[in-house]
């Protein structure tokens, strides 16, 4: 497939999977705790990426696995708490608008640390695909003002994670295998994600006897399987053929699952939230790299 293609297909399946995410949380949340859900996700990814991928551990260079571990925190350990205990109080559909500000982070942070291309077009993107993400979130903030309104910058802080983890698995990872790199930053989290688990009263005894808690696990197995272990692979990936602000654009179409699944599930979205959609779709375009990226990218991580 050809990169100009496959980057395409990467960020439209990436947008469907953890476009659904949100809802899976939000399901999660109904037998178990935001520790518990972040513990039990971290640790059922890890399960399911040592089974098919165990030998890649030994891709990893030694200078490479101080930003396997970096990453692993930051891209998926910090996060997986973070928007657990905002979806307690925000509804499934604003979290994942919310977290549509990672870009411009992506594209702050590449600046100033990364010595990273500055276009002009790029940045307008980034505005204008932010723009539509306050429209999307602002009737939520008109709901929820209050003492709860503080949870949205759990989401806020989320995407200030991502745009570090992507920034650092382009320029410092850039020659470790995808499917490498996934199972090394869950090899880094899981211990951390056990003591969390064990120390948050998990009912054990409970599982088989509570629908509730047999329910929310066997979501968060589908979350774990399709969104965190499949989808972290699949980003990787993206990101190696791509520029870290196209990889990172994904947070500006997966909204549109999201809300998708939030309306199916009785969440509330006004008309002029729709206008937000048409604005985020137009400033993945304008942020979009129109050359081709070089192909010898691709094959590194196949």
């Amino acid at each position: 497939m050809q990169v100009s293609l496959k980057k395409w297909v990467y960020l439209f399946v990436l947008s469907i999977i953890w476009g659904s995410s949100y809802i899976l949380i939000k399901k999660g949340l109904l037998g178990l705790t935001p520790l518990q859900l972040g513990s039990t996700r971290i640790l059922m990814t890890t399960a399911m990426l040592s089974l098919v991928g165990w030998k890649q551990l030994k891709k990893i260079s030694k200078d490479s696995w101080k930003w396997i571990i970096f990453t692993g925190y930051f891209g998926t350990f910090f996060p997986s708490y973070l928007f657990a205990f905002a979806e307690t109080v925000i509804d499934s559909s604003v979290a994942a608008v919310l977290n549509g500000i990672t870009p411009l982070f992506t594209l702050i942070l590449g600046f100033l640390f990364f010595k990273s291309t500055f276009k002009w077009m790029k940045i307008l993107g980034v505005f204008i695909g932010f723009v539509g993400t306050l429209i999307l979130v602002s009737n939520e903030f008109n709901i929820r003002s209050g003492l709860n309104s503080w949870y949205a910058f759990l989401v806020v802080a989320a995407a200030i994670c991502y745009s570090i983890n992507v920034n650092v698995i382009k320029y410092k990872l850039q020659d470790v295998p995808a499917l490498s790199i996934a199972l090394g930053n869950f090899i880094a989290i899981a211990v951390p994600a056990l003591l969390v688990l064990v120390t948050s009263n998990f009912p054990w005894g409970a599982v088989y006897e509570s629908t509730a808690l047999s329910s929310s696990l066997g979501y968060i197995f589908i979350l774990s399987l399709f969104g965190t272990a499949l989808a972290k692979v699949m980003f990787n990936e993206l990101v190696s053929i791509s520029s870290p602000v196209f990889s990172i654009s994904i947070t500006y179409i997966l909204p549109i699952v999201a809300i998708s699944w939030g309306i199916l599930d009785g969440e509330q979205f006004v008309l002029i939230q729709w206008l937000g959609c048409a604005l985020i779709l137009l400033g993945v375009y304008l942020i979009t790299d129109k050359k081709n990226a070089p192909k010898k990218k691709a094959s590194v991580k196949n």
